[in-house]
């Protein structure tokens, strides 16, 4: 019966943010499971696709970039292992115009934003115009209950979270929150808050009921 209750909140708070985000002219839809969640993002990479990866833990994780090329489809991934800094740009720059890219959010809300923050600025231009079509993954541990809400989730786990992911040695890997640093270090520079979807950008936002990312 617990476990009954937990899956009606998360069902419950994922259907409400799949129709505020539709509401704001998004594209929209609610999973349980991570594994559904890559089954209908697989639907849209046939042979050939070019598929851009934002560099989201919550896509890694879901093993896409695998799928994708066993469907025959081109992987663009600035992320991946051995890259040096000069071929990771690059690459990001080719995920600008793949015909998919695949990204996370740091924070969506219950009315239907989407809230995010960036070091190289790459995400949240793709997520804005660029790619024929746009997947954004969230799961349910990102759900804010306002814009408020959303900067305050970034600030408090989701920056500190990446800056120890990435072992970068910035002043919230020992707070485990943001201190404003003014390192030349500090990966927190272009934020982006999507109210509305752009106007000729095609996303689907997809929300899944399991705490997937940072």
């Amino acid at each position: 019966m617990n476990m009954e209750i937990h899956n009606w909140h998360k069902e419950t708070l994922g259907e409400k943010v799949v129709e505020a985000f539709k509401k704001n002219d998004f594209n929209a839809v609610y999973f349980p499971t991570a594994e559904e969640a890559a089954a209908f993002i697989m639907e849209h990479v046939k042979p050939e696709t070019k598929v851009g990866f934002g560099g989201s833990m919550t896509i890694n994780n879901m093993g896409i970039q695998d799928k994708v090329e066993a469907a025959g489809g081109t992987v663009l991934d600035h992320g991946a292992p051995g890259l040096t800094l000069e071929e990771k740009i690059s690459i990001a720059r080719k995920e600008m115009l793949s015909d998919l890219y695949l990204c996370s959010s740091n924070a969506i809300t219950l009315d239907g934003m989407l809230v995010n923050i960036d070091g190289m600025g790459n995400r949240v231009a793709a997520m804005t115009f660029g790619p024929k079509k746009v997947i954004v993954v969230a799961g349910i541990n990102k759900i804010c209950k306002d814009e408020k809400a959303a900067f305050e989730r970034l600030e408090g786990i989701a920056a500190p979270m990446n800056n120890k992911r990435l072992g970068i040695p910035n002043p919230c890997t020992k707070t485990g929150t943001c201190m404003n640093c003014q390192s030349k270090s500090r990966i927190c520079r272009a934020y982006s808050v999507l109210r509305k979807k752009p106007m000729v950008t095609d996303i689907t936002v997809v929300v899944i009921g399991e705490n997937v990312g940072y």
